[in-house]
């Protein structure tokens, strides 16, 4: 299969790569149709580096994906080929103390798609993902909106973690992917006003665009 490798500090080659296996039954086999580029890619693409977080060349970066299942393993039941799903890039083990308490997100071994050293990226033609990080989504919808469900989900998680928006004021400040992630949920779940900041202007019409009642960039005033 095709896939899209970093080779070097601002340097991508696309090559040829072994196409993946199931090897566990509960594995899935996704065609991948849509990435999201994260400010986590970019920062590999430009720097090769987050913090102690080193890339390895080559290396494949990606994490927000959308696509259709080919082929599932003998132990999933909830999915089938043809399906589409969102993949959540986050793997977590299923038996350390944390995932046995229900809280996954801090898995004493979470493996995260396209972080150095945990995983390699979705920037390839196919995928190999536990069905618990695949979720159906509604066949009519875009894969590139699918795809999207990974940083739109930290927004709907903020907003639900607040304890209630309806009919209150709130400030966002940083109006990047999450944080207008944070902005559209907060308007789906009935905030009154929202005041937003960023020192980029071209997000500030976005925030605006979404539904921000006030926005304002801290370099100007």
């Amino acid at each position: 299969m095709k896939s899209a490798l970093l080779v070097g500090k601002r340097k991508i080659e696309v090559r040829d790569v072994p196409d993946p296996l199931i090897q566990n039954r509960n594995d899935v086999l996704i065609q991948i149709k849509a990435v999201g580029i994260c400010g986590s890619d970019v920062h590999y693409y430009v720097h090769g580096r987050i913090g102690t977080q080193v890339v390895s060349y080559p290396y494949r970066v990606g994490h927000e994906c959308a696509g259709v299942v080919l082929e599932t393993g003998a132990g999933v039941n909830e999915l089938k080929k043809g399906d589409i799903v969102a993949i959540d890039p986050a793997i977590s083990c299923g038996h350390c103390d944390q995932c046995r308490s229900n809280r996954a997100n801090t898995c004493r071994y979470l493996r995260f798609l396209g972080t150095p050293g945990q995983g390699e990226g979705c920037l390839c033609e196919r995928l190999v993902m536990p069905a618990q990080c695949c979720y159906k989504v509604h066949g009519g919808t875009a894969f590139e909106l699918a795809a999207f469900v990974e940083p739109l989900s930290i927004g709907i998680y903020s907003v639900k973690l607040y304890g209630g928006v309806s009919g209150k004021r709130g400030a966002i400040l940083g109006c990047g992917p999450i944080g207008l992630s944070v902005l559209i949920s907060a308007r789906a779940y009935g905030i009154e006003r929202i005041y937003a900041t960023d020192k980029i202007q071209s997000r500030l019409k976005h925030a605006s665009h979404l539904g921000a009642d006030w926005v304002g960039n801290p370099l100007n005033s």
